[in-house]
């Protein structure tokens, strides 16, 4: 799937997906550390700096073994780090994956998010021939089900208390999206 040591770049008008690197590490601490942005996460926000580090260990790990592939979404204008997409529990025999996302608080409200969950699936789709692409997200967090909608995403089940984040429970709604849905309505 990912032959090359670092996830290629892909470039939009206002955003690019690249390759996290050292220098981005204040960048994840700044996402990563907010409540804000972290309230409907399925993991605490990050104590400290060095956690952010730490995160950013776990991305270039992670990526090494193929087990998830973590953008930065960074705008073009300054190249500056303002979130993140994932894909995860990737399947090449069925040719799925799930999908995660943060914007840091900042900049929500704005398109960055979806213009770069647009490359991504474009991405998937494309590029990597993928048939699913699936996305859980927190019932109560309607600006994330609001952009999964708009991309097309169906809302397929309810999974009751799937999370247990910091002593409490959280739901989970499961997305879904087909690649001919995608052609159909999009792009590819």
């Amino acid at each position: 799937m990912f032959d090359a040591k670092i996830l290629p770049t892909i470039n939009g008008d206002r955003v690019r997906l690249r390759w996290l690197t050292n220098n981005d590490v204040p960048s994840l601490f700044a996402i990563f550390s907010d409540p804000e942005v972290m309230r409907y996460w399925s993991s605490l926000p990050l104590a400290d700096v060095a956690a952010a580090a730490e995160l950013l260990e776990k991305i270039h790990d992670n990526f090494a073994k193929r087990l998830f592939f973590q953008w930065g979404v960074a705008r073009c204008a300054d190249d500056k780090v303002i979130g993140t997409c994932t894909l995860f529990q990737v399947d090449l025999d069925n040719r799925r994956a799930e999908i995660g996302y943060a914007l840091a608080s900042d900049y929500w409200g704005q398109g960055y998010m979806r213009e770069a969950l647009t490359l991504l699936l474009d991405f998937c789709f494309g590029t990597l021939n993928f048939h699913r692409l699936e996305a859980d997200v927190d019932p109560q967090n309607l600006a994330s089900i609001k952009t999964l909608e708009r991309l097309g995403f169906k809302k397929e089940g309810y999974l009751r208390e799937r999370w247990l984040v910091g002593g409490g429970v959280q739901d989970a709604l499961f997305y879904g999206l087909l690649k001919s849905e995608w052609q159909n309505n999009f792009k590819v």
